[in-house]
């Protein structure tokens, strides 16, 4: 019977022959050569309108990155909070920043804010742009308070909503709105 060593055998390495000044020479400038013809590395995963964006922008990549970061850590408090309470608030305070980080990742790779808030906390409120006017029977244009509007080149408060279309209810003083109340008369 023959024995056999059941270890596996160790690879023996052939030592390299020891390269001459002259050759090390040759091959640090080559190696200088390939790093200098490098490309600088394209962010495939961050959309170009996002990474043009300068750092002071609001929405930059830079601080939409931190505000990622810091809602992640909230996050996962309130995940290990969860895991031994079942407390309705914290659920829906997790729920609310777990999309809003959605939201800020979805960002990054197409370019399109979807959250209707922005901001480290979501502080701040998104303001609507009109690129194309809408117009009712009359021809008048449509317009919603708090949408930013091309042809005025300003954002359309309410008090330009209350000139455009006053109230004709605090003119006659009555309440044309019926109720249950007024129904039932």
């Amino acid at each position: 019977m023959v024995r056999r060593d059941l270890r596996p055998k160790k690879k023996y390495r052939k030592p390299r022959k020891p390269l001459t000044e002259q050759e090390k020479a040759e091959r640090r400038e080559r190696l200088k050569k390939a790093r200098a013809s490098k490309k600088p590395p394209t962010y495939t995963a961050v959309d170009s309108t996002v990474r043009d964006l300068p750092d002071d922008h609001p929405v930059s990549l830079k601080n939409v990155r931190a505000w990622i970061k810091s809602n992640k850590d909230e996050r996962d408090g309130l995940r290990k909070i969860l895991r031994t309470s079942n407390d309705r608030d914290i659920r829906n305070r997790f729920n609310i920043i777990d999309c809003y980080v959605q939201d800020m990742q979805a960002y990054i790779r197409g370019g399109i804010w979807l959250s209707t808030m922005y901001g480290e906390q979501m502080e701040h409120k998104v303001t609507y742009r009109c690129i194309e006017l809408a117009y009712d029977k009359n021809g008048m244009p449509k317009r919603n308070v708090g949408t930013w509007y091309p042809d005025m080149g300003c954002l359309y408060t309410q008090e330009m909503y209350d000139d455009d279309f006053p109230k004709t209810t605090e003119i006659a003083g009555k309440n044309p709105r019926k109720t249950r109340k007024n129904r039932a008369k």
